[in-house]
């Protein structure tokens, strides 16, 4: 279970907002909403712990994340807004080091199949500055299935997504839902998934 008790977030002089408390629990989801620049990505900096709240604190399994940030970095997978893939790299290598800075062995068969379910088949070997928005996005999303975080955490993961790959995601999400996973998610968008509540910032 992730936990955050009372949090404040503020950016300079502006508080964007205070004393914010929530859960989720296995099989959960939820669904971070507001208008832009009201803090919905300066939230998620906070749960990822690449950034610090001004008061309150945030738990993994009951244990604050920041006294074993290593154990909480394993269970957690966060996708940012902007993410960042390698553009000298190919599909296939940038999977490859994304795991191997978190430590994981990845085997090519897992990769090449993460990649062939998010539609990338044909295209796992060239750089990825020759692909387009869309299909960069797609190299992130496959990290979703090479990366067995119990946690994932989404900054507009539908951004540059056409119909067939947001339906891709929307399985995807499921799928770690009903595996005994849990995710926060922000996104302007309605999403179809069970198990999901709201959070207005």
């Amino acid at each position: 279970m992730l936990k955050a008790e009372g949090l404040t977030c503020a950016r300079g002089e502006r508080t964007l907002f205070t004393n914010l408390t929530f859960s989720v629990s296995v099989g959960e989801w939820l669904h971070v909403k507001g208008e832009n620049g009201i803090g919905k990505t300066s939230l998620l900096r906070l749960l990822t712990g690449l950034a610090h709240p001004v008061t309150g604190q945030i738990l993994w399994n009951d244990q604050s994340i920041q006294e074993d940030p290593a154990v909480f970095r394993q269970d957690m997978l966060f996708l940012g807004h902007h993410g960042a893939v390698k553009e000298d790299l190919s599909a296939l290598e940038n999977l490859q080091f994304a795991a191997a800075i978190d430590g994981i062995k990845l085997a090519d068969a897992t990769a090449l199949q993460s990649l062939k379910r998010f539609g990338l088949l044909g295209r796992e070997d060239l750089p990825v500055r020759v692909l387009s928005a869309g299909q960069k996005r797609r190299v992130l999303l496959a990290r979703l299935a090479t990366r067995q975080a119990k946690l994932w955490i989404l900054d507009e993961p539908f951004t540059a997504l056409d119909v067939k790959a947001v339906e891709l995601l929307n399985a995807a999400l499921a799928e770690h839902l009903a595996g005994a996973g849990m995710a926060i998610v922000t996104n302007h968008q309605t999403i179809n998934i069970p198990g999901g509540r709201i959070l207005q910032l």
